[in-house]
């Protein structure tokens, strides 16, 4: 019999060898590389029995029928597409754990009373244009057409993009799924954090998906010689990001559960021996509660105002994005845990911090989550890991929901 553990992990192996960049792991929306990744699970999801179909932004979408063809839909999946110089298995991994479920039904010549549907995401990073969740928002209907005009370093718009890979952006709206179809949304994904190592355990199973803020900050002072301009007549926009910087960082340290990152900085015009006269950064924040979130964005975007007036710069600042927090669904989840336990002493609830496509399609759809075990809570780094045992334990917990979820009716 096939151990469907090694065919997941093997799999993981050959996806992380599709990459835009040589030497590293690079997928992002509409490259060659989506492309050849989609192509190629594509052939693993039609070896599992599925239906293989791309919607208007290039979601590839596998279907499994059920046993009469007014069934309800379970949907199955994660993302294809990757952060630059990412690991092997943050997204790919719930989407093969869904196909290989899917396999073990085909092989068994069994139909359920409901389809299933598994989802690769074309684009849930939103590295290329700056917007995550796009492949999932177009699913669950709560997609812009304004991110349409958004352009990537090239000048390349999204819609042009989306033509370039095959699909339609004058067809969005209509690919939105049917919600009154839809048994729900499960995602399997590494838990991206520590505490299944600390606790031992393969899988636990998530509470929650902490809400985002997505900022761009852009300062401008005045740039100068760097040998001529006394320092108390600089306008350094620089210097002036550098202390909103370390502001951002004491306020997270001392609000409970607050993350906060500044990712990017870039210094214009970017030479030696000139004055930075501009700074471009961002910002994001997470937090559980969405009233904490938002109130430490506010306080935020104040104190860097004071440090612009402090300094005779300017700032602007831009919202990016904003994701609110989300819930999972009670009676998946319950389900979920009970499956857990059948195969490991305990089922821990973990809020996760990081976002997911789960959080869109709860637009739409109940949604669960089953986490499981990573290498030191490494995650978006090369160094990213999990263990084809932790994975196996994955796909137990899987194939008992499902199944139990088919009893339940």
């Amino acid at each position: 019999m096939t151990d469907s553990a090694q065919v997941v992990t093997q799999r993981i192996e050959m996806l992380a060898q599709i990459s835009e960049e040589e030497g590293k792991l690079t997928r992002t929306f509409g490259s060659p590389a989506m492309r050849r990744a989609n192509e190629l699970v594509g052939s693993w999801m039609r070896e599992a029995g599925m239906a293989v179909r791309s919607d208007a932004i290039g979601n590839l979408i596998g279907q499994y029928p059920a046993a009469l063809p007014d069934g309800k839909i379970l949907l199955l999946g994660s993302h294809l597409d990757t952060v630059r110089d990412a690991g092997k298995f943050d997204g790919p991994l719930g989407v093969l754990v869904a196909i290989a479920c899917v396999q073990h039904l085909h092989d068994a010549q069994r139909r359920l009373p409901f389809a299933i549907e598994v989802i690769g995401f074309a684009d849930e990073e939103g590295v290329r244009f700056q917007s995550t969740y796009l492949g999932s928002r177009v699913l669950a209907g709560t997609f812009n057409s304004t991110d349409l005009k958004r352009t990537d370093a090239q000048g390349i718009t999204l819609a042009e993009a989306i033509r370039e890979f095959g699909g339609n952006p004058d067809g969005i709206a209509s690919a939105k799924l049917d919600a009154g179809r839809l048994l729900g949304y499960l995602e399997v994904h590494i838990e991206q954090g520590p505490v299944l190592e600390e606790k031992k355990l393969a899988v636990g199973v998530v509470s929650a998906i902490a809400g985002q803020t997505r900022v761009r900050i852009g300062i401008k002072g005045q740039a100068g010689h760097a040998g001529t301009v006394p320092m108390r007549q600089r306008r350094d926009a620089l210097c002036a990001a550098a202390e909103f910087v370390l502001a951002v960082e004491s306020l997270a340290q001392n609000r409970g559960g607050l993350v906060a990152t500044v990712g990017e900085l870039t210094a214009l015009p970017g030479a030696s021996n000139v004055i930075p006269g501009e700074a471009q950064l961002t910002l994001d924040l997470r937090h559980p509660d969405d009233v904490v979130r938002k109130r430490a964005g506010a306080e935020l975007e104040a104190r860097g105002n004071e440090i612009a007036a402090e300094r005779g710069v300017t700032a602007a600042w831009e919202l990016a994005q904003e994701a609110a927090a989300v819930v999972c669904n009670r009676q998946l989840t319950l389900l979920l845990e009970h499956t857990a336990k059948r195969h490991q002493k305990e089922a821990p609830l973990l809020a996760s911090g990081a976002g997911h496509d789960a959080a869109a399609m709860s637009a739409i759809c109940p949604v669960a989550m089953l986490f499981v075990r990573c290498q030191n809570g490494i995650s978006h780094h090369p160094a990213e890991s999990a263990t084809e045992a932790d994975v196996r334990v994955a796909l137990a917990v899987m194939k008992d929901f499902i199944l139990e979820l088919a009893k339940s009716g």
